[in-house]
């Protein structure tokens, strides 16, 4: 449980939805600028009401970290978040990605946030103003949703394709421009006896390719955080590594534990920054 918090600290909540997962995380501020992450996690959605899956996960994680609904300062929503009841306000995706991102790496001066739907780069200063972004195109080659129906279609979990990618001794290249061509390229591969670490490695290959592209052209940032759900994924990190190494760029690209959860913290922060601010507006109204 924690510390009772003082007059100076402030809890708040982060709610990240995303097409795929909801994240939450609970963190703890003070006047000072001090930070701690009190408890986080996340939840698929796995075709269920969304607002349901918040509500459950929310009242987990308070009875886990021993913090009442009315312990809280402000909840903050952020993705798909807008319609949650029980929130206060909300955020865009990248300026609480970026927020989380800089918590969790201090050094970072760019993200690149590989979700369901689509993956994007965002670059930002210390302060995690955001300074720039760009996204994939509309195409589906480059989400975690694609990685999830070949996936499906080669029979593995999507908690099995980090570490059979990192099996790969020969990979496959697979198409980066489309996603429809990308899932026949597969079907030819397996029918050519190619081994799954070998299709999973190419696929894994083709997606960093697309993802290092945006941080070139973001202007090449020195630190990287991966966010996002794909971020657990081993295999892909590490693509993502050897396609900046293969191009000779200085980007050293990390994660963290919770570089899932990103997104979710930085809500949660950003909702004690506007809560403090309009607690301070209220106080010189009154006064």
């Amino acid at each position: 449980m924690p510390d009772t918090p003082s007059d100076s600290t402030m809890l708040t909540a982060g709610v990240d939805v995303g097409s795929a997962v909801i994240k939450m995380a609970i963190v703890e501020t003070d006047e000072a600028g001090g930070e701690r992450l009190v408890i986080c996690r996340g939840e698929r959605i796995r075709r269920r009401d969304t607002h349901a899956v918040a509500e459950s996960l929310f009242a987990d994680l308070l009875k886990e970290s021993g913090v009442s609904r009315d312990a809280l300062g402000y909840v903050a929503t952020t993705g798909e978040g807008e319609t949650i009841p029980f929130r206060t306000g909300h955020f865009y995706g990248m300026t609480t990605h970026a927020r989380g991102g800089l918590f969790l790496e201090p050094e970072a001066r760019a993200i690149i946030d590989m979700g369901a739907l689509h993956t994007r780069a965002v670059s930002m200063d210390e302060r995690s103003k955001v300074m720039g972004y760009r996204m994939t195109s509309q195409c589906a080659s480059g989400s975690g949703q694609f990685l999830e129906n070949i996936a499906r279609y080669l029979g593995v979990s999507l908690e099995e394709v980090g570490t059979l990618s990192l099996q790969a001794d020969n990979p496959e290249a697979c198409s980066s421009i489309c996603a429809v061509l990308a899932e026949t390229d597969v079907i030819n591969m397996v029918s050519r006896g190619i081994t799954l670490p070998n299709i999973l490695k190419g696929i894994h290959t083709s997606m960093a390719g697309r993802a290092v592209r945006l941080l070139v052209s973001l202007g090449k940032p020195p630190v990287v955080i991966v966010t996002g759900g794909l971020a657990n994924d081993a295999g892909l990190v590490a693509a993502l590594r050897e396609a900046a190494a293969g191009q000779k760029l200085e980007i050293d690209i990390r994660r963290h534990e919770h570089s899932m959860i990103a997104g979710a913290i930085g809500a949660a922060l950003w909702g004690a920054f506007r809560a403090r601010k309009l607690q301070r507006l209220k106080e010189r109204v009154a006064s």
